[in-house]
């Protein structure tokens, strides 16, 4: 009996993937950033989100200098009535969205006792609450279409202890996976596939403002490298190896993959300690 396999869809031609948080937190390719080039890279029409207009401003020029179609839409994902006007602009302008990338995350250095309830609604807010927000919003096309992917961005902080405290941040993110999984059981009839993608230890440009604190003793370049030691792998991640494993869930070479996280962590999960 012959057979021919069918071709890898990795294809992104015609749709339109709502990258929220496509910013970047300094200079270089944040997994946001990266993340929308690569979606444009595959052909799909880039709704450039971020809070910080300059920054999305940046990641819609990078699009456009390589022939790209890209638009910046700026507003507060943890804010319900900027979200709600963000996709009704995006509608507007492309009539649907059929993939929402989830990338919104802050945190706070410190366990329990260092930080307060204010501190803790915040991280929330950003992380977990713009999550709920943004699939409202997408949910109703997509099960309309009978076809639609969210691809949201956890962290390996949300599964393990990474040597310092950082208790919003990995619990929230532990949040963002649960919510994932749950929105795929339930739609998952409907044609909409959901998963999070989980990096692990990733150089970009966060980590110049928020790791190298751990590090107080050391410089930036001598805390890369002891992160670098840690992985099984002997380096750091870099945007890319997360954005390239959004455009595979986001795309249909990840049609039967849905209600799953996917590991961009060089192997550090699968260590003892």
């Amino acid at each position: 009996m012959s057979f021919t396999p069918p071709a890898l869809p990795l294809d992104l031609s015609g749709r339109v993937v709502f990258v929220l948080g496509a910013g970047s937190a300094g200079p270089g390719w944040s997994i946001g950033r990266a993340s929308s080039v690569t979606y444009a890279r595959l052909g799909a029409h880039v709704c450039v989100a971020d809070r910080d207009a300059a920054s999305a401003e940046e990641t819609t020029a990078l699009i456009r200098a390589e022939g790209g179609t890209a638009e910046t839409f700026v507003g507060d994902a943890a804010d319900e009535a900027d979200v709600v006007r963000l996709f009704g602009e995006a509608r507007e302008r492309f009539g649907t969205v059929d993939v929402l990338h989830h990338n919104v995350g802050i945190g706070k250095t410190g366990g329990p006792m260092e930080t307060s309830a204010e501190d803790f609604d915040r991280i929330h807010a950003v992380n977990v609450r713009s999550l709920l927000l943004a699939t409202r919003q997408v949910l109703p096309g997509m099960v309309e279409r009978g076809r639609g992917a969210i691809v949201a961005i956890s962290s390996i902080a949300g599964m393990r202890y990474l040597g310092y405290p950082h208790l919003a941040y990995g619990v929230t993110k532990a949040a963002v996976t649960q919510f994932t999984r749950m929105v795929a059981q339930q739609y998952a009839a409907q044609g909409v596939r959901a998963n999070t993608v989980v990096p692990g230890l990733i150089d970009t440009p966060r980590i110049a403002t928020t790791v190298a604190k751990m590090f107080s003793d050391t410089s930036l370049e001598e805390a890369k490298a002891a992160r670098a030691r840690q992985v099984p792998v002997g380096r750091m991640g870099t945007a890319w190896d997360v954005a390239h494993a959004c455009a595979f869930l986001a795309s249909d070479a990840a049609a039967y993959v849905t209600g799953t996280e996917l590991l961009v962590d060089g192997g550090i999960t699968g260590k003892f300690v």
